[in-house]
């Protein structure tokens, strides 16, 4: 009996094996399902690194398939993007996105890296201004302004305040490229990235003041609120006081109204004189009641 079950085993476990080898034979030789194409987009591809204020040429960049998803802003033309500006630095094989590019027309250099409705304003600058060559492209400062205010009191001396903050810095000299290792650069001027409003202010403040830069990190967005400095608190310690602006003139009081009471007019009658062929009229003011 158990010989017999034994056998009934064997012969179960050795067609279970030829089964299993046959099975995995038709798996292996199974011709594999073709994949299905991946749909793909040409769009434009940088062929070479671009810098900053280059205008872009025909050799730089060229049609590729891009599988996937489409980057937004994607150019899917060679011409669209040959002959513009670029604003930031574009590497090889990287899509040529709108953003990156100037307008259509604005060329290139530093005018093609000033945002709409902003302005380049060029400050002189010597090693203290120009935070000794530090002050360079991509970076932000705060504009100071030391003088003398007009009508103050000549005791408070100059005054010093914080004009602006957060102004980035388009270009220091003519190098509007950004270094990323930020390698100070001696220069004599530097351009400011300045609202119209601003480039007024920077205007004046370069005739009638001392301007000054402060670096500052570009990660701070944070505005100080200052009241400024002065001469005069530097060596007493007491901030002077800001001269009150002078009270209202008090408006004169109006004038009365003189009221022209025209006086009663007064009652008169007309008597008629005949004396014989001449006829004359006299007239009478009549007396009123108890007079």
């Amino acid at each position: 009996m158990n010989k017999r079950f034994i056998g009934v085993l064997g012969f179960a476990f050795v067609v279970a094996s030829v089964a299993s080898l046959l099975l995995y034979r038709v798996l292996v030789n199974r011709p594999q399902p073709a994949k299905a194409a991946q749909a793909s987009v040409q769009i434009t591809l940088a062929t070479r690194d671009i810098d900053v204020g280059n205008i872009i040429k025909e050799d730089d960049v060229h049609l590729a398939d891009w599988p996937g998803a489409v980057p937004a802003g994607a150019i899917t033309k060679v011409q669209d993007v040959v002959g513009r500006g670029v604003t930031t630095t574009i590497f090889a094989k990287e899509p040529i996105i709108e953003s990156r590019l100037a307008p259509k027309g604005a060329g290139g250099g530093l005018a093609a890296m000033i945002p709409p409705g902003m302005r380049a304003f060029a400050v002189r600058v010597n090693e203290v201004i120009g935070v000794s060559g530090f002050v360079v492209t991509g970076m932000h400062v705060d504009v100071l302004i030391s003088g003398q205010k007009p009508a103050g009191d000549p005791k408070i001396g100059t005054m010093t305040k914080t004009l602006m903050q957060n102004i980035e810095v388009l270009s220091a000299g003519q190098d509007y490229k950004k270094d990323a290792e930020g390698k100070p650069i001696m220069v004599q001027v530097v351009n400011l990235c300045v609202t119209p409003e601003q480039a007024e202010q920077l205007s004046l403040a370069s005739n009638q003041t001392v301007v000054q830069l402060v670096l500052r990190n570009p990660m701070d967005r944070e505005v100080a609120k200052t009241s400024g400095t002065a001469l005069e608190y530097l060596f007493t310690g007491v901030k002077p006081k800001l001269e009150a602006a002078p009270p209202p003139r008090p408006r004169p009081a109006p004038e009365p109204v003189k009221v022209v009471v025209a006086p009663p007019k007064k009652d008169t009658f007309t008597m008629e004189i005949v004396q014989g062929s001449k006829k004359t009229e006299a007239k009478f003011e009549s007396i009123g009641e108890g007079k």
